[in-house]
């Protein structure tokens, strides 16, 4: 572990929060700034939710103030330190990188604060700062030392070919890729993701998180992507442009989202749209290797129009014998009906769940998109589910979700 902070930083730190709360999105919008003048940084974000402008902005500030807000109980945070390990293995983030962000994090609070950030609080910042690096590096050191040991393991950035392509929906498309060099991949745990590397056709570069749709096995990952009419290029370039046999880049599967290796609570899976890609994956592990645990998948959808791999789903679940499905359309087509199509029209409910499911024992699992997700973790919590049993994966800032639990 690193090096305790010392009370003076405490002090300073805490006395510093009433600043952040008033100018946290001020700062790390100007942090932003500052970081992307390097053209090398700048191409390690994900820019469909980071930027000067974007909603990651809003992210990090809230995070800057819940490290200072519990500077004394820096134990809280544990699980975002976690889930951030996970994203920076994903992004390919190494120790050399760390030293931009604090200098763009000093300056952007001097920039802001004017007076106020006095040399004694930059260096109680300063010390904050590589204390959190130091846990974070520590932490990434320890994942990629599993990763690499492991069976197909690697670092950093492998080339892949795509060797399917499988329509799944009039949105939803899944492609299968295996690694170009011939070798085997490292098994994921299922729910975890994959961080692809793409070149669009403008010459771009994008990085992008995709849940893996497949169960762990040492050949390949299939990733299920919804084509976002309106997004940054990544899913229209996937379903537009990338054909069989081209290749791309990955980092190993990471993420702090999956199926434990020895289950034994009821299982309940709840998704929206295409957040159904990591339970499926979950769901072929939980048919193929733990025929007792007692399972339920429950998604909501669109209509059969935009509902992909249901039939993929069900015939997971009959041969499992202990594994229900149940689906909820939210705008049902002309050709649907439930008790035909799906199960029930409208969005699944916590009254609903606490009716149809294990609710006062089961692990429920979570993916979705920001209102399904803000919706059911919320009202799980506020059911009486104990926070230990929820467990969701949201791709982008999830600054609100945490607010909401």
């Amino acid at each position: 572990m690193p090096k305790p902070l010392s009370p003076q930083t405490i002090e300073l730190v805490k006395l510093s929060v009433p600043a952040l709360a008033a100018n946290g999105t001020e700062i790390t919008r100007r942090m932003y700034a500052i970081l992307f003048e390097d053209d090398h940084i700048r191409e390690l974000f994900n820019h469909a939710n980071q930027g000067e402008g974007g909603s990651q902005v809003k992210a990090l500030a809230g995070a800057i103030l819940a490290y200072a807000q519990n500077i004394e109980n820096l134990s809280a945070l544990g699980p975002v330190v976690e889930r951030i390990a996970h994203k920076h293995i994903g992004y390919h983030i190494l120790p050399e990188h760390y030293p931009f962000v604090a200098k763009a994090l000093l300056e952007a609070i001097a920039d802001v604060l004017g007076s106020a950030a006095t040399p004694e609080l930059l260096t109680a910042w300063g010390e904050a700062y590589w204390f959190l690096a130091d846990v974070l590096k520590e932490r990434e050191v320890e994942i990629r030392t599993q990763l690499e040991s492991q069976e197909g393991g690697w670092n950093g950035w492998r080339a892949f070919r795509l060797d399917q392509k499988i329509r799944e929906s009039s949105v939803v498309t899944s492609f299968v890729f295996r690694p170009v060099d011939g070798r085997p991949v490292t098994r994921h745990k299922p729910g975890q993701y994959l961080t692809i590397r793409l070149t669009l056709t403008d010459g771009q570069t994008v990085k992008r998180n995709y849940s893996i749709s497949s169960a762990p096995n040492n050949e390949s990952y299939r990733i299920s992507v919804k084509r976002e009419a309106n997004g940054q290029g990544g899913s229209r370039f996937l379903h537009d442009k990338l054909a069989v046999g081209d290749v791309i880049e990955a980092t190993p599967p990471a993420g702090d989202f999956y199926l434990p290796e020895e289950p034994t609570k009821p299982v309940v899976l709840l998704s929206g749209g295409v957040g159904l890609t990591p339970m499926v994956s979950i769901l072929e592990t939980i048919s193929a290797e733990y025929p007792e645990l007692e399972t339920h998948f429950v998604h909501g959808a669109l209509n059969s129009e935009t509902h992909a791999m249901d039939r993929h789903v069900r015939v997971l679940a009959d041969k499992h014998g202990r594994a229900t499905v149940k689906t909820f359309y939210s705008e049902p087509g002309a050709g649907d009906a439930a008790g035909y199509s799906h199960d029930h029209d409208g969005f699944i409910t916590i009254p609903w769940l606490e009716k149809n499911t294990p609710f006062n024992e089961a692990e429920f699992y979570l993916c979705g998109p920001r209102p399904f997700l803000s919706a059911l973790v919320a009202g799980l919590l506020k059911a009486g589910v104990h926070p230990d049993r929820v467990h969701y994966e949201f791709f982008g800032p999830t600054d609100d979700l945490l607010a909401a639990a």
